[in-house]
């Protein structure tokens, strides 16, 4: 198995996780939060996905989906286009908002869609490019990669616990 096959089968689970965790639920599950300072199975996906996006475009120098492909008008949240997420207060979760899973899903879907192609044809040699000298050591494609897989499943599981509270509570 390639490097190249490892990364897109990570980003496969990731997928698998956000379609199982929204799987049938409605905007107010989607919305519903364990407490008033915590984030909603929503914001978890919509971020987790806007991370995905804005970080992999960057890497492939492609403009994001978000934009590309109009999801921030889909969306019509009330942030400025480059926004991710990262730093929102509770105010700002609850302006994520959705109808369905589906304008999450489809949003994810058309996102990793472009991560799958970028990523299929990566080489070892590209992964060991640096992308970001900024930090110490320098951050190279590889470890950018593996750091959006790591975060996107880190807010896949917890937006699946959440799913779990609601499914316990009836």
């Amino acid at each position: 198995m390639s490097s190249a096959e490892v990364l897109v089968d990570a980003f496969d689970r990731i997928r698998e996780a956000v379609h199982e965790t929204v799987s049938g639920l409605d905007a107010d599950q989607l919305a519903y939060r364990v407490d008033p300072e915590a984030n909603s199975i929503a914001w978890l996906v919509w971020h987790l996905t806007r991370v995905q996006d804005d970080h992999v475009s960057d890497a492939a120098a492609a403009e994001q989906a978000w934009t590309a492909q109009d999801w921030l008008g889909r969306f019509g949240l009330p942030f400025a286009h480059e926004d991710i997420g990262y730093g929102h207060d509770p105010d700002e979760v609850a302006d994520v908002r959705v109808d369905s899973g589906e304008l999450l899903t489809g949003y994810h879907d058309a996102v990793h869609a472009r991560t799958v192609a970028f990523v299929s044809e990566l080489t070892d040699d590209d992964l060991a490019e640096v992308v970001d000298a900024g930090w110490t050591p320098p951050v190279t494609l590889g470890v950018r990669l593996v750091s959006v897989i790591a975060d996107d499943l880190q807010h896949a599981g917890q937006a699946a616990f959440i799913r779990g509270i609601l499914e316990r509570a009836g």
